[in-house]
């Protein structure tokens, strides 16, 4: 296994272990915001470093190197959009400066097939990066728990050009990641998110912009607060926030009295204890 040593981040917000005696994972947003990247913020890229898994693939996957504790990285893709894809032409940089022997992509089989044949069709980039690509099939056994492991689920979100939202469920704890998609109280993917720890949810909208997240496949603030009510969620960290949002609340969260759960927005290189 490689170690390195992480760069100086900010305190952990969260801390979800339920015992002392249950070791934490540490989650790494390293992007936080969709469409492009902002002076404030990177596009999606989330990152287990202990278990070597990356949830998404945008602009923010350039910081993996900076992270990576392992020799091999399984990358879960959750959608062929730039905004979540585009990282993967960093691959030669984070493999040579790392040491990473071996990356695996996941994601549908359209989606894959539509990664290697337009972002790495030969004018646009010339050299296939040093990867792999891994049509999903059903659940997958991740790593991370002292009793043998987790699971990883995915379930499809509605979205332009369809997109999956991914469940990971350890004996101990749970976390859900649902990006690019239009939230209503009724989403049928309520249920495949149903009791998890974390939710970790797209908020790219304020209220009163319903008409063009519908437009766009994204999701207004109250939505998102329906959804997690409905799925009974602990905790719900709201990310791929608006670009153009350069503020600290964004999304009108500080206004809100009527939230029952913890909620807040997610930064770039904030880590979780998971």
């Amino acid at each position: 296994m490689l170690t390195r040593t992480p760069p100086t981040g900010q305190n952990s917000l969260l801390c979800l272990s339920s015992s002392l005696d249950l070791p934490a994972m540490q989650l790494i947003l390293l992007g936080t915001t969709g469409y492009h990247p902002s002076a404030r913020r990177h596009t999606a890229c989330l990152m287990f470093p202990e278990i070597g898994l990356v949830l998404d693939a945008g602009t923010g996957f350039f910081r993996v190197r900076d992270w990576l504790q392992t020799a091999e990285l399984d990358v879960f893709v959750t959608h062929a959009h730039l905004d979540h894809v585009i990282g993967l032409t960093f691959l030669f940089d984070v493999a040579h400066e790392s040491g990473l022997q071996a990356t695996r992509v996941h994601g549908t089989s359209t989606h894959l097939q539509a990664v290697q044949d337009h972002l790495f069709a030969r004018p646009l980039f010339p050299a296939m990066p040093p990867l792999t690509f891994k049509p999903l099939t059903g659940p997958l056994k991740i790593g991370g728990d002292t009793s043998g492991g987790g699971t990883l689920r995915y379930f499809p979100l509605e979205h332009p050009g369809g997109s999956l939202g991914y469940r990971l469920d350890w004996p101990d704890r749970s976390l859900a990641y649902v990006t690019d998609t239009t939230a209503r109280a009724d989403s049928p993917y309520i249920d495949e998110i149903r009791g998890v720890d974390l939710l970790i949810h797209e908020c790219y909208f304020p209220d009163g912009q319903e008409e063009m997240a519908l437009k766009t496949g994204h999701s207004c603030l109250s939505p998102v607060l329906a959804v997690a009510r409905a799925a009974a969620v602990k905790k719900l960290v709201l990310i791929h926030i608006n670009p153009m949002a350069e503020d600290d609340d964004p999304l009108g969260l500080e206004l809100r009295n009527d939230l029952d759960l913890p909620v807040s927005i997610a930064y770039d290189l904030q880590k979780i204890n998971f």
